[in-house]
């Protein structure tokens, strides 16, 4: 689907409009949206959550091959570390990662698949006598830790926090038709999606700050299109808002594939 939605004017639904006579309620409001946010996060923190704990357990047997046994060309090191190797490796081969990272399975596997190729490939080293060949093989493992890190790693923290909220939206609340939960964290939806606007890209990265720019100004059209649509009681077009939404996050996530 591409980014794009239809802008359409609110319907009157089943949420009411407030009496504007009672000034106090917008603060409520505004107070009920922060509270119900932190207790939706809350609610979903095992999900939300992008860390993948085995895979940084095994930077506890990569680092000292990498920054110690191979840069020294200690072989007997490199060769003693192979049962911490295969111990730690094996519970990445087996990890499953957290609901939000659902988007990205395909790519963890294909990263798992090459990571224990290398594995294979340096326990198969460790065993001859070709040192050369058991300092390629540690690089080439440590090159493919690094991959399955970079999979899951989030390029902006502002990027990830607006994920974690567009999670739940997506995979929590409509399915069910939540929708006046997502009307309660519109707000926050809005103020998180401008953070992502105004985050200063990685050095490495600065070259597509534009491409960057015009992609999240892309996702802020369809939250407040999305925002607006609540308002009314269409279900089909909250729905597609929705999906809209969706779609324009992953196009500013592909900036960075």
């Amino acid at each position: 689907m591409a980014c794009h939605y239809q802008a359409l004017k609110p319907q009157v639904g089943k949420w009411e409009s407030i009496p504007s006579g009672k000034v106090f309620l917008p603060i409520i409001s505004f107070l009920f949206s922060i509270n119900f946010n932190l207790f939706a996060q809350e609610e979903y923190e095992h999900e939300i959550d992008s860390n993948v704990p085995v895979l940084a357990a095994f930077h506890e047997v990569i680092y000292p091959i990498w920054h110690t046994a191979y840069p020294e060309k200690d072989y007997d090191a490199l060769r003693s570390f192979v049962p911490e190797v295969n111990k730690f490796a094996k519970n990445i081969y087996e990890a499953k990662l957290p609901g939000i990272l659902r988007d990205k399975e395909t790519k963890w596997k294909e990263g798992v698949a090459v990571f224990k190729k290398s594995v294979d490939d340096y326990n198969k080293a460790a065993e001859e006598s070709d040192n050369q060949k058991l300092l390629d093989a540690a690089e080439v493992m440590h090159a493919k830790y690094e991959m399955l890190v970079r999979i899951i790693r989030p390029v902006l923290k502002e990027v990830d926090e607006f994920h974690k909220v567009l999670y739940i939206i997506y995979h929590k609340y409509l399915p069910d038709k939540k929708y006046e939960n997502i009307g309660s964290i519109c707000d926050d939806l809005k103020t998180k999606v401008d953070t992502m606007l105004h985050a200063k890209l990685p050095k490495r990265l600065e070259a597509k700050t534009n491409e960057y720019q015009k992609a999240v100004n892309e996702l802020i059209e369809s939250v407040n299109n999305l925002c607006s649509v609540l308002k009314g009681k269409d279900s089909k077009t909250i729905d597609t808002a929705v999906e809209s939404m969706h779609t324009c996050y992953l196009n500013v996530e592909k900036i960075f594939d």
